[in-house]
C-alpha cells in the first residue's frame, strides 16, 4: 500500500512540474491569470477535479 501512495505522490510532483519545465512564460501567465479568478471558481474547479480523481481511482480499481 505504501508503495502505491508513493508512487502516485511521485507522479502528481512529476506531472505537476512538467509544465514549468517546458514552459515557464506560459505557466506564468496561467498562474497569473488563476490570481485574477474569483474564490468560487478556483473552489469549483478544485472539487471538480477532485470527484473526477475518485471517480477515475474508482474507475481503474474496478477494472484491474
Amino acid at each position: 500500500m505504501w508503495q502505491d501512495l508513493l508512487s502516485a505522490v511521485a507522479l502528481v510532483l512529476v506531472l505537476e512540474g512538467l509544465p514549468y519545465f517546458v514552459s515557464p512564460p506560459s505557466m506564468r501567465r496561467a498562474l497569473a491569470y488563476l490570481f485574477t479568478l474569483p474564490d468560487s471558481v478556483l473552489r469549483g474547479t478544485g472539487l471538480t477535479l477532485m470527484v473526477l480523481g475518485v471517480v477515475l481511482l474508482f474507475a481503474v480499481r474496478q477494472l484491474v
